[in-house]
């Protein structure tokens, strides 16, 4: 027989257990594919903030907490990402952190919408995006207005660059922040000599490159990944092509230098990281990329602290609910407060990040150098 003591203690921890709920939160991005590092990234981020959730042991509705993160790969495809935003709808997921891309983020939207899941992306810049109309649908990072009108206007005003050439990947993130940067541009008193369009699987710009070559561009603006980023930087130093390189978040990595080799030169990129951090918040944020490499054995690619806070603010808004119910968390999400390691967390009408800044830096020695924080 069970001694008394024995059977009163495996009781309460029967019941302890009875009464632990699972709440489980998604994670969407590309894990294969080439921009398979930005998406493990995310990815880690998001895995730091769920073991850091039970580690805190969150009671909701009286119930103790455990969440658990659901990590599914879109490939970067928007085929793909619709097919996981359905899985995900039909797992009951309690929300979802994702997608990475404009062009995977866009479509699954509606499906999170009509299902009344919330969506907080960590690293989509399309104003698409949030442009329709869908009450589940945030983000945490400024988006390619702030961040092509960035570039544009530092490309005119600080670079005193002239004129510039464009081209994009023809996806929705490409296109959309190269319009920007040439709107931006334009304004600014710049003259766009050329514009072209490639594809997001493309290495060989040769042809391009070669047109461009006989106007002259003070800045050749990349709207793309870094994946085809790098191998541009070489095939322009191979053509003698001295002009200035930009582009937005995508191509702004850790991984650049590599994908460049012996193309890429000392001041001469110029990119655009969507968020950053005044001097006065650095500290906060140095502390997570410090905790990320000793977790990890690596340093962070780009999005990692925002897939963090993003899964951060969704929880917090969970707590201020007491429910990780959709509908009811959702009104305490889109008026959250949540001071995040990438600064504060607030939404605007649309579920744009509020007062988004963005980063600019350059690579010196193969290593990132940050230029400026912006608004």
């Amino acid at each position: 027989m069970i001694p008394l003591a024995a059977a009163i203690a495996l009781s309460l921890s029967a019941g302890a257990y009875a009464q632990e709920q699972v709440v489980k939160i998604a994670h969407v991005g590309p894990i294969t594919g080439p921009i398979a590092h930005i998406g493990k990234d995310n990815e880690n981020g998001a895995r730091m903030a769920i073991e850091e959730l039970n580690k805190q042991g969150i009671t909701l509705d009286g119930k103790k907490t455990r969440f658990v993160l659901m990590a599914e790969d879109d490939a970067s495809d928007p085929k793909q990402a619709t097919a996981v935003a359905q899985k995900l709808v039909d797992a009951k997921v309690a929300g979802v952190i994702g997608h990475v891309n404009s062009g995977t983020s866009i479509p699954a939207s509606k499906i999170y919408y009509d299902a009344g899941i919330p969506q907080i992306s960590p690293s989509t810049t399309s104003a698409k995006y949030t442009q329709q109309g869908f009450n589940t649908t945030f983000r945490v990072v400024a988006n390619d207005s702030q961040l092509g009108g960035a570039l544009g206007r530092y490309a005119a005003n600080t670079l005193h660059a002239k004129t510039a050439a464009v081209i994009d990947d023809r996806t929705a993130y490409g296109q959309g922040l190269a319009e920007e940067f040439a709107k931006a541009a334009k304004a600014a008193g710049m003259t766009i000599v050329a514009t072209q369009y490639t594809n997001d699987k493309a290495t060989d710009f040769n042809a391009i490159l070669t047109s461009f070559k006989a106007k002259k561009p003070d800045v050749v603006f990349f709207g793309g990944l870094d994946a085809g980023a790098g191998p541009m930087l070489r095939q322009m130093k191979q053509l003698g092509i001295q002009a200035k390189f930009m582009g937005g978040d995508a191509i702004c990595t850790s991984d650049l230098p590599k994908l460049a080799g012996d193309g890429i030169s000392n001041d001469q990129v110029v990119c655009a990281e969507a968020g950053g951090v005044e001097e006065s918040a650095r500290k906060g944020l140095d502390a997570y990329k410090t905790a990320y490499k000793i977790k990890y054995g690596k340093d962070i690619v780009i999005y990692a602290p925002y897939t963090y806070d993003a899964l951060m603010a969704m929880v917090d808004a969970m707590q201020k609910a007491k429910s990780a119910d959709p509908k009811k968390y959702l009104p305490e999400l889109a008026k959250i407060r949540h001071q995040g390691v990438t600064g504060m967390i607030s939404f605007d009408a649309k579920g744009d990040i509020r007062d988004g800044t963005v980063t600019l830096y350059t690579y010196r020695g193969a290593q990132r150098s940050q230029l400026t924080v912006t608004k």
